[in-house]
């Protein structure tokens, strides 16, 4: 049986396909498009899928969406006649209904196959319980709690429920307009990035300052509620009665301002795009994400009051808030966390297909397994064809020459371009799609954004460490094989690696294993060996861009850029 799941006409957009319960590809639209978190219908990503399991869309028995129009229909309809939300709202909201349940027609039609001929029948799986079964469906555990946090999608914003084997069970959620990933996006904007998914720049921003208007915002922007969720204050928002207006022109996802007057009346003057950052706005911006952690935690802690389970399942957008993930365990009474790799929109391709396969039709889950690397690969025949074409000076090694030369050039100060593998599923670069530096050099930082990443100072870059090692450089002792939890360094390995410290002594790990990355794992292996540091800095290879995809790209990067080395396969170019 095949499954193909889709996140379709929303940002993040991907696909991916299943056999018989199996993952065999799964890649996010923007990597094929060259466009952040692209929207729309991803027809590159079905058409890699396809390729991948050798079939073609007459072959599909089902295609499953991470939507569903009908539900909350009733609340839907409650909202716009109480609220005068705004023509441009409806009509994007229409035009987008539309589109989702004509899928099939438009996929058909794209692949050339008449809609008669289509054996496979469209599932429309609510956006929330595919969150959920994203994350509980390839977690280690039996039985878990489940929180679901994002902007929002079909109407909800928050689901909470529990996974128990094949099954989900939803215990209550939490209806837009009331949503805690707008609560920071509208802050977001208000700090002056404006664009679509630069949250993560305020919760690197955060530890800059200290959370002094914590307590202006919680209680007044947003409150706790006694039942474990919460309300946002309309009167600082303008989406309440107004609605967000999106655009998705080119497949480019914008959203317009949603903060209203008071929001400016209550916190000053907007910070204008390009503003030098003050310490006022590095303090609204550990106020903001403190306030959000405040939140998580009693979600959270009363979801374990309400359900008994020791293990938490994360997911959603918010879930991709490594620091709240990295603090979740200390300030609940849960005892054990789950973050799946792509907990962000594109995820719900796979929780779409894994929800229909499991809960709908019964089918028993398959045993845990780390999966994040299930996109595009490349072999060294493909690689040094390509190369030949551009003209391009490489040498090929064999593996174990592979990892002598590039650890011995990373352990000189070389920054690396490291291309390897299937590419990741989800927006962390996790070895396969990776520029890496040495984490001892004083300056990789100011060399990385200056030279290459293009980006804010603030920014942090994160830590790859084997796994044996992390009981010896942080505090917190855990297997985070996706990048998806920051730990405090222990204060004695500061010095020692200063590049993946963040200014309040942080860092946003991944743990290395031999039998998830096995050449990963063995170039840090070669880089310890010839340094003593178990770590390599890790960043996403692209710049200002969606992560490098192919061979191309990766060699177009390193071109315009000033790293020094470009390893793609077995192939090494250098400077």
């Amino acid at each position: 049986m095949y499954i193909l799941g889709l996140n379709a006409y929303h940002g993040d957009s991907s696909a991916c396909i299943y056999k018989d319960g199996i993952l065999i590809a799964g890649t996010e639209e923007e990597r094929i498009r060259r466009i952040k978190h692209w929207a729309g219908l991803p027809t590159e990503a079905i058409r890699f899928c396809l390729g991948e399991a050798n079939i073609g869309l007459e072959d599909v028995d089902h295609i499953t969406v991470s939507r569903d129009p009908k539900a909350k229909l009733g609340s839907k309809l409650l909202h716009t006649l109480k609220n005068r939300v705004s023509i441009k709202a409806l009509l994007n909201r229409g035009s987008n209904s539309l589109k989702i349940n004509s899928i099939g027609e438009e996929i058909a039609k794209e692949f050339g196959l008449e809609f008669s001929k289509l054996k496979a029948k469209v599932q429309f799986i609510e956006h929330h319980r595919s969150h959920m079964a994203s994350a509980f469906h390839i977690s280690p555990f039996e039985k878990s709690a489940i929180l679901s946090i994002d902007g929002m999608g079909d109407f909800s914003s928050t689901m909470r429920g529990i996974g128990t084997g094949n099954k989900l069970e939803v215990i209550d959620s939490v209806s837009y307009p009331h949503s805690l990933g707008i609560f920071y996006t509208t802050f977001t904007q208000y700090l002056g990035f404006p664009h679509y998914g630069d949250e993560y720049k305020v919760m690197g921003l955060s530890p800059y300052g200290t959370p002094k208007y914590a307590d202006d915002i919680l209680g007044e922007v947003i409150h706790l509620k006694s039942n474990g969720l919460f309300e946002l204050n309309g009167d600082y928002f303008r989406h309440f009665k107004e609605g967000v207006n999106m655009n998705w022109n080119g497949g480019i996802p914008d959203v317009d301002a949603i903060f209203s007057e008071k929001m400016i009346e209550k916190f000053g003057p907007l910070r204008k795009k390009g503003e030098k950052l003050s310490q006022y706005h590095m303090d609204l911006a550990a106020s903001v994400q403190k306030v959000s952690e405040v939140v998580i935690f009693h979600m959270a802690e009363d979801l374990f009051k309400k359900t008994g389970l020791k293990n938490l399942c994360i997911t959603g957008g918010c879930a991709q808030n490594s620091v709240a993930n990295g603090k979740l365990l200390e300030n609940t009474s849960f005892e054990k966390l789950f973050v799946p790799p792509a907990g962000h929109d594109a995820g719900t391709a796979t929780g779409s297909a894994l929800y229909y396969y499991h809960h709908v039709l019964g089918n028993p889950r398959m045993p845990f397994k780390p999966e994040p690397y299930t996109g595009i690969a490349f072999t060294n025949l493909e690689v040094k064809e390509y190369l030949n074409t551009r003209e391009v000076e490489f040498k090929e090694l064999t593996d174990e020459e592979l990892f002598e030369h590039v650890s011995s050039a990373l352990h000189g100060g070389s920054v690396v371009g490291w291309f390897q593998g299937k590419a990741e599923f989800g927006p962390r670069a996790l070895g396969n799609r990776s520029i890496l530096a040495d984490p001892s050099r004083d300056d990789a930082k100011a060399l990385l954004n200056d030279k290459i990443k293009k980006r804010e100072s603030f920014r942090p870059f994160a830590p790859s460490i084997l796994n044996e090692f992390v009981p010896e450089y942080f505090v917190q002792v855990d297997e985070v094989p996706f990048m998806e939890k920051v730990y405090d360094i222990k204060p004695e390995k500061h010095e020692k690696i200063p590049a993946v410290t963040h200014v309040n002594g942080t860092g946003r790990l991944q743990t290395v294993d031999f039998e998830t990355n096995p050449r990963y794992h063995s170039l840090i292996t070669k880089f310890y060996q010839k340094s003593g540091i178990p770590i390599l800095l890790n960043t996403s290879f692209n710049e200002n861009e969606p992560i490098v995809n192919t061979p191309e790209h990766a060699l177009e990067c390193f071109l315009r850029t000033k790293m020094d080395m470009l390893v793609i396969e077995n192939c090494v170019i250098e400077r």
